[in-house]
């Protein structure tokens, strides 16, 4: 394990030019107001993510995982520090990244296909090669075939296959991923997360995760990184040098086992 190093200001973004980091998160905070006075969400967050890198974050609940998240997508701004996607100033909604959340929020009247396309229907992107992009990768998550069916005729496991094509049907730089399988049964959650590795490893998409669960943070990451409780700091980082592809069966390997065990041991210390 080794301790994130808080990073000056602007030192991210060079060093992001030179390695083609397609993240860079700049000392960012977060304060936002309540009835009972300032909540400090946030605190003096730095990181970068390497371009085609799976990165997850992994903290107790209430950390601001999900605050962070927004600020990424531009749906909210930072009280202070900076976020640049592709060397891009995130001051607003942006098309550089894509987005699924823990339910997949598929519109009912849509079908499948339709709804992949949504985003190049808000973007007004050329419908030909964007329905030629979404059949490819609907038929690489398992559901081609079901293009024409609605949302109700599918699983919950196929629904958020469909919500991850349509984040990503637009190219993004990055794949933003809340808690995408939260909602799923355990083997269910089992199976999405072998079809994202798969996935992850045909189009080497960055990826940042979301999680509460240690195996899946193991299991699909190249990194792990650890926040703490709120105001929510980065406490610790953690590289996983498994080769890929990987099984669940890994996750008893010995290097698999201690890493897993550290990354408890940092989420414990992460609470106090």
């Amino acid at each position: 394990m080794m301790t994130l190093a808080k990073a000056s200001q602007g030192a991210l973004k060079n060093s992001a030019q030179e390695s083609g980091d397609s993240l860079v998160i700049e000392n960012v905070g977060l304060t936002y107001w309540t009835g009972s006075g300032a909540v400090e969400a946030l605190r003096n967050v730095s990181l970068s993510v390497r371009d085609g890198e799976f990165l997850s974050i992994i903290g107790p609940s209430g950390c601001g995982k999900s605050s962070l998240l927004k600020l990424v997508l531009g749906l909210q701004e930072p009280t202070c520090g900076q976020i640049h996607i592709a060397g891009t100033l995130v001051n607003a909604p942006t098309r550089h990244a894509g987005c699924v959340f823990q339910s997949p929020v598929l519109l009912p009247w849509r079908t499948i296909r339709e709804n992949v396309l949504l985003p190049v229907d808000v973007m007004k992107l050329d419908r030909k090669t964007s329905g030629e992009r979404a059949d490819a990768f609907l038929k690489l998550v398992g559901l081609g075939g079901f293009e024409e069916r609605y949302p109700f005729e599918l699983s919950g496991g196929m629904q958020q296959r469909a919500a991850i094509v349509r984040a990503l049907v637009h190219d993004p730089k990055i794949l933003i991923m809340d808690e995408p399988f939260a909602a799923l049964d355990a083997l269910t959650r089992e199976q999405m997360s072998m079809e994202l590795q798969r996935l992850w490893l045909e189009s080497r998409k960055t990826i940042v995760f979301i999680t509460h669960s240690i195996n899946e943070a193991a299991f699909l990451s190249d990194r792990i990184i650890v926040m703490s409780a709120r105001p929510g700091r980065i406490v610790a980082e953690f590289e996983n040098l498994l080769p890929r592809p990987r099984s669940f069966a890994d996750l008893g390997a010995p290097e698999m086992v201690k890493l897993m065990t550290d990354m408890r041991a940092s989420l414990d210390r992460a609470l106090t």
